[in-house]
Parts: C-alpha cells; sequence; structure tokens
C-alpha cells in the first residue's frame, strides 16, 4: 500500500473529477467543497495551488493516480502558530489506510515546513471513519461543540481533535 503526497499540478483534473465528484465526500465537507465537482472546479483548485511554495494542499497518489487530498490552512493573528488540516479520499479507497497514511505525511510535512506547533481538525459528529483517522494519526479530542454545524438543512454537533508537535515528536 504505498501512497505518496505532492503538490497539485496540471494534468490531476481528471481524477481529482473522477474521485471528487460524489455525494458521499462533499456531505462530509464544507460547503465550499462544489458538490456536483466539475473539470472547471478542477482546473481553478489546480491553478490556485500549483504556485504555492512551500505547498499547502497536496493531491494523494496511489499508482500514480490522484485518489484524494490532505491540506492545511494556516492561522493568523493570535491563532498564528495552529494549522487546520482537511482531508478526503476516493470512497472505491475507503477503509484500506490510505487516508491515515497521508494525514501522517502531511503531519510530517506541515512540522518539517511551517513554524507551527498544534494541528486540529473539525469533522462532523457523524463521521467516525474521519475522527478514527484522526486517533490512529496521534490526534486527540479536544471539544464536542453542541450543534455547532449546520448543512443540508440538519445541525451537527464539530468534533475538534487535536496534535500538539511535543507530542507528535516524542
Amino acid at each position: 500500500m504505498l501512497i505518496r503526497i505532492r503538490p497539485w499540478k496540471e494534468g490531476d483534473e481528471m481524477n481529482l473529477v473522477k474521485y471528487a465528484n460524489n455525494k458521499n465526500i462533499a456531505r462530509n465537507l464544507r460547503e465550499l467543497f462544489p458538490n456536483p465537482y466539475t473539470l472547471s472546479d478542477a482546473r481553478t483548485w489546480i491553478a490556485f495551488n500549483k504556485d504555492l511554495l512551500p505547498a499547502l494542499n497536496m493531491a494523494i497518489i496511489w499508482e500514480n493516480e490522484v485518489i484524494g487530498a490532505v491540506g492545511i490552512v494556516l492561522k493568523e493573528d493570535i491563532h498564528r502558530k495552529n494549522a487546520e488540516i482537511g482531508y478526503w479520499i476516493g470512497e472505491p479507497f475507503w477503509r484500506k489506510g490510505f487516508a491515515t497514511k497521508a494525514v501522517k505525511m502531511m503531519i510530517d510535512y506541515t512540522f518539517e515546513n511551517y513554524d507551527v506547533t498544534r494541528i486540529f481538525a473539525s469533522t462532523f459528529d457523524h463521521n467516525i471513519a474521519s475522527q478514527k483517522v484522526l486517533l490512529k494519526s496521534g490526534f486527540k479530542l479536544e471539544a464536542r461543540l453542541k450543534k455547532a454545524l449546520f448543512k443540508n438543512g440538519r445541525y451537527a454537533d464539530e468534533i475538534i481533535m487535536s496534535l500538539l508537535k511535543e507530542d507528535y515528536l516524542t
């Protein structure tokens, strides 16, 4: 199960659309993530990311095919030592350990390339699989925010998990 992460590049569009255009993916992501996910969306995403150095968002690659994405959002002001991680994996690759491996690679990359001491993630309470990925990657539960999320006409609790650099390195 050799996977890798790398910056987005032109030529990734078709596989990005192939796996991102899926309601089961979109239902666990923020509303900024398009659904349906079109070729135009893929082109915009790749154009946005291709010149960011060091990269903030990576393609997850398996057998030379894009099968998902992992990335960070660097926080600002008093939160500037924090990065929020997000990820998704194509449905055919669920429950194979790919997401956990990609998240661990992104954690290494983030702590090596950015001056952050904490990486955190936010998940919908119903997304147990994502919470398991984070726990397997060393994250700890920080909070459950009641009815903090609203998507598709429904409330959901927000689960906040984090990983401190000092804990990761030991």
